[in-house]
């Protein structure tokens, strides 16, 4: 989620908005450290923090530090999840709760303006007058939708870091994924070259695109994007497939299909003069073992779930090369 775009909007339109994040875990929770929820005076709400009795509680707190005068509110709780809550997590959480009003405008924006161009941390201390400052700070980024306590100090990761999904094809089960994939972290660059192959709407994470020649819509595509294949046609659905191998550019090259077009595909890509390692990397069944069905809405919830495991392993992965054990908590308790 984009929170400082949200709480631009909000402080422009309602004059002020809330946000709470998880800045750390301890055993069982319901949400990660970095996950957020934004409140505005009007009692929308944008994310989540897990549900439940935690995340109505929090919600009624951060209405409730709206309603006052004060421009300037800052406070951290420190959560069991246990049955004061009517939990039996048995876990903990340590939360982060702010207010933004007009005074804070152009701090906002400016979190805002490099949200919007990408991923970036920052560091924040509590100042004097009670309200969190953060620092933009340059490097590798903590991970992206993340917060973390190193030695007093709230280091977050912000941004959108969705993976990048190349879909061929609109057919059934193409609109059938895309529907599944609408809530999800995933960026999807929807390709079809047929006219009218779109519907008239789309989800927002959607971006539809029509080339003359589809295989070079994965010109250019970022690092680490998936590709999944799907379009009206074998002879496009090898061409694309050849050239998605090709560069081992992708971190996954899916396509719709039985285990006699993967033989057939194999033998095809091997005459091309594709390299056997190449060849290997098409996944074809697509899906996660155990779902048969044949409906377009199984087919994408069963291509969804396989897309989630292999994306969240891609983010531990990245997560334990790149930082370390966490620092114990610091937060202060109670600071208001």
């Amino acid at each position: 989620m984009l929170v400082w775009q949200r709480l631009l909007q909000a402080i422009d339109r309602q004059g002020k908005a809330a946000m709470a994040t998880i800045v750390e875990t301890r055993g069982s929770a319901p949400r990660e450290a970095g996950a957020r929820i934004v409140v505005l005076p009007d009692a929308t709400f944008f994310g989540t923090i897990g549900g439940g009795t935690l995340e109505w509680r929090v919600i009624a707190d951060l209405q409730a530090a709206l309603a006052r005068p004060s421009p300037h509110f800052y406070a951290s709780q420190r959560v069991a999840l246990g049955p004061e809550l009517g939990q039996c997590c048995g876990g903990r959480v340590d939360l982060a709760l702010e207010v933004f009003d007009r005074s804070r405008r152009a701090e906002v924006g400016e979190l805002a303006a490099a949200e919007a161009e990408g991923l970036f941390r920052t560091r924040g201390t509590q100042m004097s007058d009670g309200k969190l400052h953060r620092t933009i700070e340059g490097g590798i980024p903590v991970p992206i939708g993340s917060a973390r306590i190193d030695h007093g100090v709230i280091e977050e990761g912000f941004g959108d870091d969705s993976r990048v999904l190349y879909l061929f094809g609109a057919g059934h089960v193409g609109r059938a994924l895309v529907m599944a994939l609408a809530p999800l972290p995933f960026r999807v660059v929807w390709v079809d070259p047929r006219p009218d192959a779109f519907p008239q709407h789309v989800p927002a994470n959607v971006r539809c695109v029509q080339p003359q020649d589809p295989p070079a819509a994965l010109d250019g595509a970022p690092p680490d994007s998936f590709v999944l294949v799907m379009s009206h046609s074998h002879a496009l659905d090898l061409a694309i497939v050849a050239r998605a191998l090709k560069g081992q550019h992708f971190a996954y090259v899916g396509l719709i299909g039985s285990e006699t077009k993967r033989a057939r595909f194999t033998h095809q890509l091997d005459r091309a003069g594709l390299a056997k390692e190449d060849i290997q990397r098409m996944v074809t069944p697509i899906g996660v073992a155990g779902i048969h069905s044949k409906l377009p809405a199984a087919i994408a919830a069963s291509v969804a779930a396989d897309l989630l495991v292999r994306d969240e392993a891609m983010r531990q992965a990245l997560a334990r090369a790149t930082t370390g054990p966490a620092e114990p908590s610091a937060l202060a308790i109670g600071g208001r």
